[in-house]
């Protein structure tokens, strides 16, 4: 019977599924009330945040932002190693060795495809960018995100992707149920973004199809190293290509996008095209076998 021993490493954790609960449930309830206080006082977020930018700068504005995850990192691997018992090596791979050569190559693959839906993005409507040079500012806004990024990004994967598909492997017995509950859930955490605001929730199909293919690879390579290298790459050149007024990322990047925001290629084209294009990728580096079983198999216990 095909198993997942990415998932089975959460009988690793000592004691009780209750302590799956505190940490998921905290984060989620700060979403649930910060997304509830935006609808509810009719506050604008992009105007919010160009306000907050105003009086601290980009740069200060971006660093504390990104502290917040930095600190969430430290306390989730904190409650890991000393709550539950349980290894980090064990929380990130089902290898007897975090893979960083696949952190690597999951961040080179992904920034390869950010940066070359950029230059589409450019070519067909250079119109809509503005190259902004901001000297030491830029640099600062690299230092920042090539720190401070990675954290903020492992945060989320270790929280979705690592901790929580470990614990309801556990509850559901199954991979499945892992993979659609975290899915979901990781693109609703977006749902207090401006972009969304700005978008309307259909723009929310982008993050949780991005979920989706980021718990699918997890599960597939039993490890979350690909997972790892590919959101930051995502966040990182993000931060330093390209910004707008109206997303979460407003920084002193190269270039200024003036367009009005639409559901266009942005949206799409990562999840009908790049998505596959990088899965395929994966699929032949890593010679990939049994993906949809891997993908639906049963969690059990481990036979000591």
């Amino acid at each position: 019977m095909n198993k997942n021993s990415y998932l089975q490493l959460g009988y690793q954790s000592k004691g009780s599924l209750w302590k799956y609960l505190p940490i998921p449930g905290f984060f989620i309830l700060v979403m649930a009330l910060s997304y509830a206080l935006i609808q509810y006082s009719q506050i604008d977020v992009a105007a919010l945040m160009a306000q907050e930018i105003a009086r601290k700068g980009a740069n200060k504005f971006l660093f504390e932002s990104l502290a917040q995850f930095a600190l969430g990192l430290a306390v989730l691997l904190f409650w890991v190693r000393w709550i539950h018992r349980q290894s980090f090596t064990s929380l990130i791979s089902s290898r007897k060795r975090i893979d960083w050569n696949r952190v690597l190559f999951g961040f080179l693959v992904w920034g390869s495809m950010v940066l070359l839906g950029f230059l589409v993005s450019y070519w067909s409507h250079s119109e809509n960018f503005v190259f902004t040079w901001k000297g030491e500012s830029f640099w600062w806004l690299l230092v920042i995100s090539l720190v401070m990024i990675p954290l903020q990004t492992s945060f989320e994967e270790v929280l979705f992707r690592g901790y929580m598909m470990q614990g309801l492997g556990r509850l559901f017995r199954n991979a499945w149920m892992p993979l659609v509950l975290t899915s979901v859930l990781f693109g609703l955490m977006h749902i207090g973004n401006p972009e969304v605001q700005k978008l309307g929730l259909l723009s929310l199909v982008y993050y949780i199809a991005t979920g989706f293919f980021l718990g699918i690879i997890t599960l597939i390579d039993e490890g979350l190293e690909l997972a790892l290298g590919f959101h930051a790459a995502n966040n990182i050149f993000t931060a330093i290509l390209v910004t707008s007024t109206w997303t979460a990322f407003q920084t002193d990047a190269l270039f200024v996008d003036v367009s009005e925001p639409s559901l266009g290629a942005e949206v799409w084209l990562p999840v009908v095209i790049f998505f596959p294009v990088v899965f395929w990728v994966f699929k032949f580096k890593y010679r990939w076998t049994n993906i949809w079983q891997k993908c639906i198999a049963p969690v059990a216990r481990p036979v000591e």
